[in-house]
């Protein structure tokens, strides 16, 4: 007689399961912004004059960032086995473009938060779903519904009553440098819906794993910004700073060990729970990150900033529980799906991952390489 596992038991296996990557997903990225704001918001020490020192170079975190990113590659491969995916599966240039455009996003990304605050930047990561959406449009041909566009729309209006009602500087920001700031997120915003469309054209056109190409692309960008900082001139102040100030090479280990583990956790939510069990997760994510920056930096948000951030959130809610009522009414008749029981187009699906503003769309996702 066979032993079938009665549905409770069942039931609180997959309770567990997925409480444990929902915490997983929540903790590590919370550290992972936490520490963001930290590095590049927060002075490391005062000088002899009293003026504060700043740690300034970004693209060093990126590198940082990058190098563990690859070594986490190396030995999920070594532990699978996986000796073939030890070698670049695709010409090394298709790597590098993916690379180039996301070592640029990421730099944007960082660079940013010495000029404006932690909230401003979460709000405005929810509004990559539009340059996604625009290059999903013009380069891969992509559709999207009229929900969608609505969905992009409350979000730009969310956060354009974000930007107008209150402080949106870092905290040792002057108040007319955040400007910059806000140029250096549209700078961001537009390099990560490239990153995600050359992501995807990656995939398709070349038989890669998911680690092949976190290896390679994570290689390059770290190849890329090692040349950048090399260049600038900064690499031996940076590891002058580091070495100085312990604080910074352990902040900064820290963030980008965060980073590779709440990729892990991610990717397996979007294969065992779906896609809308991972944005309503990260949505979730997005509200405390905003909630604890302001707890720990006090960035003393207006009553009229968190409407605009409760605007934005609730679109993002709105579109997940519609997805989950259509995916619901459309399930008997629909094909089956790749290991997703998300939206029934790969474009929606693709749209509403990268509608919840993570530091990845979709495919980003798959790769970790972000």
């Amino acid at each position: 007689m066979l032993n079938v596992p009665a549905p409770p038991a069942t039931t609180a296996v997959y309770s567990v399961r997925l409480a444990t990557c929902v915490v997983g997903i929540i903790s590590s990225l919370l550290v992972y912004a936490y520490l963001q704001e930290r590095i590049m918001a927060l002075p490391l020490t005062t000088d002899a004059a009293g003026q504060p020192v700043f740690f300034r170079d970004s693209l060093f975190l990126v590198l940082q960032n990058r190098l563990y990113a690859a070594l986490a590659a190396v030995f999920v491969l070594l532990w699978q086995g996986d000796r073939s995916g030890m070698r670049p599966q695709a010409p090394l240039y298709k790597y590098a473009s993916v690379s180039l455009s996301n070592v640029v996003a990421t730099w944007a990304q960082y660079s940013a938060l010495a000029w404006v605050s932690m909230p401003t930047q979460t709000l405005g990561k929810c509004a990559k779903m539009i340059p996604v959406l625009v290059w999903g449009s013009i380069m891969s041909g992509k559709r999207y519904t009229l929900s969608d566009y609505g969905v992009a729309a409350a979000v730009a209006a969310g956060c354009t009553l974000f930007l107008l009602a209150g402080n949106i500087q870092a905290k040792y920001s002057a108040e007319q440098n955040s400007l910059y700031g806000l140029v250096l997120m549209v700078v961001y915003l537009a390099f990560d819906g490239f990153t995600s469309t050359f992501q995807e054209k990656l995939f398709r056109g070349y038989p890669m794993s998911t680690y092949n190409q976190m290896l390679f692309v994570n290689l390059t960008s770290a190849c890329i910004s090692f040349l950048g900082v090399a260049s600038s001139g900064r690499l031996a102040a940076d590891l002058q700073l580091c070495w100085q100030y312990p604080r910074l090479f352990i902040d900064a280990s820290v963030l980008s060990a965060a980073a590779v583990i709440a990729q892990f956790f991610i990717t397996y939510t979007i294969k065992e729970f779906g896609a809308l069990v991972y944005a309503t997760v990260m949505t979730t994510r997005q509200i405390l990150t905003i909630l604890l920056s302001n707890l720990f930096f006090a960035h003393g948000l207006t009553v009229q900033q968190w409407c605009g951030a409760a605007i934005v959130f609730s679109a993002l809610y709105l579109k997940s529980y519609t997805q989950q009522m259509s995916r619901r009414a459309t399930k008997p008749a629909a094909a089956p799906l790749d290991n997703d029981n998300g939206p029934a187009s790969e474009e929606s699906k693709a749209f509403h991952v990268a509608a919840v503003a993570l530091p990845q769309t979709a495919q980003e996702c798959r790769a970790l390489a972000h």
